[in-house]
């Protein structure tokens, strides 16, 4: 390996470790090693460990939901962060919030995104021939309709 091939990994390790990077994963070995997020739309720094790199990745879905569509394999935490934005959005509006329920829809796109609703991924299967908004509704509906221990969402669509 030439000396310039090793200086830029060692300065690319140290960069990492200090944090002046960003990521867009969670780090090799780590249970959701396969969640990737668009690095455009989330600063996370690379010195963080991966508990509070969920957290600013929720936090950032909390401020700004629509995000949540530039993240591949969500987590459940992360999934259930827009479920609590679905939530509220249901009980100040008269309207469903389609666009967030095709967010999550899209996610299950992915076999390795984890079911954070008990019967979600069925759910969307079932549904899958629907038009998207017709399947967002429909969807929105199981969520209501969903086992009381998961409890997120109380109000119909």
């Amino acid at each position: 390996m030439p000396l310039i091939d090793t200086l830029a990994t060692l300065l690319g390790r140290a960069s990492r470790a200090l944090g002046l990077e960003t990521v867009d994963s969670f780090p090799p070995g780590h249970p959701y090693a396969r969640t990737r997020w668009n690095k455009a739309y989330f600063d996370i720094a690379s010195d963080l460990k991966p508990d509070a790199i969920e957290h600013a990745v929720c936090e950032a879905i909390a401020n700004t939901p629509l995000v949540f569509g530039e993240i591949l394999n969500p987590t459940p935490r992360m999934q259930r962060t827009l479920l609590g934005v679905i939530e509220q959005r249901l009980r100040r509006t008269n309207g469903a919030p389609v666009d967030l329920a095709q967010l999550l829809v899209a996610s299950y796109r992915s076999p390795h995104t984890m079911e954070a609703v008990p019967g979600l991924r069925q759910a969307i299967r079932d549904t899958s021939s629907y038009e998207p908004h017709v399947q967002a509704n429909a969807i929105l509906a199981y969520l209501a309709d969903a086992p009381a221990a998961f409890g997120v969402i109380e109000a119909r669509a």
